[in-house]
């Protein structure tokens, strides 16, 4: 539910312009739906608007509604900084953000919510990539701080590379973090496009294989089973319009069930328009990729895998 991530290049930006929080409607259609877990990504320069500053009094009341809501709705909610391993354009890691900075806004966003009963885990960073090998780093970083004012809450760490499932082995090889809660999931993202991109230009959504989904996600899944390690696939999505690819994502729900890993559609909540990925109903309408997502919904699975085997 993702609308508050939108325009991170206007700073702070306008709410109801520029970016926007969900109101009850959003909860309730989903509730009704039986979904139960949202990702709600932030931005982390409107949450804090300089480093090692005070937390913005606005940002922090629209979360705690956002988590409300959904407390209300028997449903919750994955905090995800929707940042790409950076603040103001600057890695996390850097000279100009360092890792104590990172470290700081996450033990304070941690102290804040961490009571919520509609918090299920902090997803520490969205898609970090091209990080020069900084991220393990930071993602241990934020751990630590973490972990200093609240040891119970799930936390959540997406690898470099955008995070891909199918490149994760390659490029998150030692992203081994230590958690002393023990109660890490790590989060990869899929799309069905040729350049694995998720803007599925037509000339990169063609001749879709029914299992490309299945293939993507193996990798991610495999290195999972290796090093024993809990797999949640925090983003995945595809075009209402293409019949090949609902397909591929029934096949894809089917192995994430198979292997317990749960999962997060991209996209849903206000201001996505036409959004041809978005799952928002258009004139009292579900989407196609609901019911597709429906039918997976009920499973057998008690605890989050995978399980090596």
């Amino acid at each position: 539910m993702s609308a508050a991530l939108f325009a991170p290049h206007i700073l702070p930006g306008k709410l109801g312009t520029n970016y926007f929080y969900p109101d009850k409607s959003y909860f309730a259609y989903y509730s009704s739906k039986n979904i139960r877990l949202i990702r709600f990504p932030f931005i982390w320069e409107r949450v804090q608007h300089d480093l090692d500053k005070g937390l913005n009094f606005d940002q922090i009341r629209l979360l705690r509604r956002t988590l409300d809501y959904a407390a209300a709705h028997g449903q919750k909610i994955i905090l995800d900084m929707h940042n790409y391993g950076r603040y103001k354009d600057q890695l996390i890691g850097s000279p100009a953000v360092p890792y104590e900075a990172y470290a700081n806004i996450w033990r304070k966003l941690a102290e804040t919510f961490k009571d919520h009963p509609a918090l299920y885990g902090y997803d520490i960073m969205n898609e970090p990539h091209s990080t020069q090998g900084l991220w393990p780093g930071a993602a241990q970083a934020a751990v630590y701080a973490i972990r200093e004012v609240d040891r119970k809450t799930p936390i959540i760490i997406e690898g470099d590379r955008w995070a891909s499932a199918f490149h994760w082995p390659h490029y998150n090889a030692d992203l081994l973090i230590e958690d002393p809660a023990d109660n890490l999931i790590y989060s990869a993202h899929l799309y069905l496009d040729s350049d694995f991109s998720g803007k599925y230009e037509p000339e990169n959504s063609k001749d879709i294989d029914p299992m490309l989904g299945v293939e993507r996600a193996r990798p991610f899944i495999e290195w999972l089973k290796t090093h024993n390690l809990r797999g949640f696939l925090g983003e995945y999505g595809i075009p209402d319009d293409n019949e090949e690819m609902k397909v591929a994502m029934d096949n894809l729900l089917a192995y994430l069930n198979d292997n317990c890993v749960p999962s997060a559609y991209w996209s849903a909540g206000p201001g996505w328009g036409t959004y041809k990925l978005s799952l928002e109903p258009r004139d009292g309408q579900d989407r196609p990729q609901m019911k597709i997502m429906q039918k997976h919904l009920a499973n057998s699975c008690t605890e989050i895998g995978p399980f090596p085997d």
